[in-house]
């Protein structure tokens, strides 16, 4: 028997005082609130129930209590009990152990049941998820900082943390395999390919069996714990280790100069539709936490495309997403956050969109997130797309225009050769008024969602017959091509068609205005076997096969050699804080074609030419793009005297002749230049690159 007080409202979640914890939750409708304590993680019944009285530990809405002689690792639960009201959106169940939405680690026991936590009425206390009390302790940090790198100095590598080194061709020590501590061995890796941030797909506590026809949740969009990491990425299973595993892993990629994104997801959770399971939030207060149908409150509003939507501008859930948030930074020293989804944000408790999104202004502007990376994905599954329109003064947005218009445009589609043309130049057509910087838009031309680059020219059509949905899964508009042969070939002229294809890609994304993000594992020619939604597929089909390392050789030195030269050329994203308006009006851009300074805007164009120079630093960059199926001539336009045109990057080439480094630029010779069909030609011309004249 434990001796108890009242407790406090705040903090939320359990806190560890000096002689017990303190546990806070909100429920505004709960009739009684009993913590149960459990002594071990596969423990089938609870070693306390401490019912909560209504008078005394309760304030307003929120439930507390302090138990003396608790410490750091108790393992707890919660049992609501309340009305099942559905006509009024409410879903207690006290037959369910609840997390705490505030956990810092979330545990599965051996025979939890996802199944039992989606009947009503059916006890979970046998199987039930345990809360994990932690420590706030100090965490050697030795030095490292969140490294505030500006986005124009930015190149971003989304990456799973599992899939990354879970391969046994990753050369990473057995059990660190697919964890936090795996990404640690292949720092040098990430170094010498030369990214400067990672993007962590989902590493909050999500729930793995959380997929259709016994499948496995392998993305993660889905979470249980906001705050908690996801356990079954560390190596460090004792209680604890999880979060102290993924500081280590920051702490020693902010040694290396890599700042660390991480994906967050506030617009559904793993509760799912009115058939899903009573994890948390919907036991806590359902019609608070969710959004829900305005004419039958039995059934969710679906903005998510999951089953649910978070009611995110509630002052209830909006104040949960800022600590989450402050959370990560203050305490997991991240440098940024990618936001799924984040037009849900925009939200209201109807579900219509907001003008003026009190969460998102209220990020936008808080001081402890001032400095950090904040990204969205400004779309929805509820049609509402917003790229180039997303609200706010510092989010910055996936731009999918970027990856249709580039895909497109080097299949060699018809009518896209304007909208190309604006992507390369940081999409102004997006991003030119209100003084926005190029860098608001994070170019990408694939994603975890999606072909990889790899299948993006070797598939003309999705193959996700794995995933057991026969096939419907998926999106359909890949704007793929597969140069003849669906999937691979050992017909050489289709192996390298698709190799100059990739080089292409590449070669687009890192040399356009914006903000660069490789898809994990593109740079050595990641294969998914042309499934375009592996979120279920915890297998060798998602993990990064290391022998491509060696394989595809000399892919990963263009994109090494590549990255190299976007930060020691002129690009244009040198300006780091001026606006898109005023980098174009100083540049000099003159658009060409085959003829110099004679562009070919036609509807059944398929080149494109541009040059441009930057007056401080005496340099010109030419860069050309046939996206046709013939060779054709470009002629290329004049130079002040005393200045050569020198070949960096031509696609059409084999290693080691279709990059050079900086230095070593070749000089062209003609003022005409044949391109290969489907190639991309970059010159670079510079007083520092001439040789001195002779007396």
């Amino acid at each position: 028997m434990f001796i108890t007080q009242a407790g406090r409202s705040y903090p939320l979640g359990a806190c560890l005082e000096t002689h017990g914890i303190n546990f806070s939750l909100y429920s505004k409708s709960a009739q009684s609130v009993t913590l149960l304590l459990f002594d071990e993680l596969n423990s089938r019944t609870p070693s306390e129930r401490i019912v909560l009285d209504r008078h005394k530990n309760r304030t307003d809405n929120y439930w507390h209590i302090f138990v003396e002689g608790l410490g750091v690792g108790t393992l707890y639960g919660f049992q609501v009990e309340g009305p099942y009201d559905l006509e009024k959106g409410l879903r207690f169940d006290a037959s369910k152990v609840l997390c705490d939405p505030y956990a810092k680690e979330i545990r599965f026991p051996n025979n939890y049941s996802r199944q039992l936590y989606s009947e009503y009425g059916k006890s979970t206390e046998h199987c039930a998820l345990k809360s994990v009390v932690l420590e706030r302790r100090h965490f050697d940090w030795q030095g490292t900082k969140p490294i505030h790198r500006p986005l124009a100095d930015t190149i971003i590598y989304e990456m799973h943390i599992g899939g990354f080194t879970r391969h046994p061709s990753s050369g990473v020590t057995e059990n660190k395999r697919g964890t936090y501590a795996g990404v640690i061995e292949k720092i040098p890796y990430l170094k010498k390919l030369g990214v400067t941030a990672v993007e962590l797909m989902p590493v909050a506590q999500f729930d793995p069996s959380d997929a259709a026809q016994g499948k496995t949740n392998y993305w993660g969009y889905c979470p249980i714990g906001f705050f908690a990491p996801h356990s079954q990425y560390s190596s460090n299973q004792k209680l604890g280790g999880p979060f102290d595993e993924f500081r280590l892993m920051v702490r020693e990629l902010h040694a290396a100069g890599i700042e660390v994104i991480v994906d967050v997801v506030f617009n559904h959770t793993s509760e799912g539709n009115e058939n899903g399971p009573t994890l948390s939030l919907r036991g806590l207060q359902n019609d608070t936490y969710y959004i829900l149908e305005q004419s039958d409150q039995r059934y969710y509003s679906n903005y998510s495309g999951c089953g649910n939507t978070c009611n995110t501008n509630n002052s209830v859930m909006r104040r949960m997403i800022r600590d989450v948030l402050t959370f990560w930074v203050t305490q997991m020293h991240v440098d940024g956050f990618r936001f799924d989804l984040a037009s849900v944000l925009m939200r209201d408790s109807q579900g219509h969109v907001l003008n003026d999104p009190p969460l998102l202004w209220s990020i936008d502007s808080d001081p402890i997130l001032a400095g950090t990376k904040i990204i969205a994905e400004a779309w929805d599954a509820g049609g509402l797309y917003q790229v180039g329109k997303f609200v706010g003064d510092r989010w910055n947005e996936w731009n999918g225009m970027f990856r249709d218009d580039v895909r497109a445009f080097l299949r060699g589609d018809n009518h896209r050769v304007g909208r190309f043309a604006s992507r390369l130049l940081g999409s102004p057509d997006l991003y030119y008024e209100d003084h926005r910087t190029p860098h608001r838009s994070i170019n990408f031309v694939t994603a975890h969602d999606g072909f990889t680059l790899r299948d993006l020219v070797s598939y003309n059509h999705k193959h996700n017959e794995a995933n057991g949905e026969n096939n419907r899964d998926g999106d359909n508009h890949n704007l793929s091509f597969n140069f003849g042969v669906e999937g691979p070939t050992k017909n050489r002229q289709v192996r390298q068609i698709r190799e100059r294809q990739v080089k292409n890609f590449f070669t687009i994304m890192l040399m356009s205005l914006g903000t660069p993000m490789i898809n994990m594992g593109d740079e050595i020619g990641r294969t998914q076997w042309g499934n375009n939604n592996t979120y279920c597929q915890d297998t060798p089909q998602n993990w990064l096969d290391w022998s491509l390392v060696k394989q595809n050789a000399g892919l990963l030195r263009f994109v090494q050699k590549l990255i190299e030269f976007r930060f020691l050329t002129p690009a244009l994203d040198q300006y780091i804080h001026h606006p898109l308006s005023s980098i174009l009006n100083d540049s000099q851009i003159k658009w060409h074609g085959v003829k110099a300074n004679q562009p070919d805007w036609s509807e059944d164009s398929h080149t494109i030419a541009l040059s441009y120079n930057l007056p401080y630093r005496e340099e010109n960059l030419y860069l050309a793009v046939n996206a046709y199926w013939e060779p054709l001539d470009f002629e290329l336009p004049e130079l002040k005297a005393g200045k050569h045109w020198r070949q960096v990057i031509n696609t059409a080439l084999a290693p080691p002749d279709d990059i050079y480094s900086y230095q070593n630029a070749k000089c062209v010779e003609s003022d005409i230049v044949r391109l290969a069909p489907r190639s991309v030609l970059v010159l670079i011309a510079s007083k520092s690159l001439e040789m001195p004249q002779e007396a």
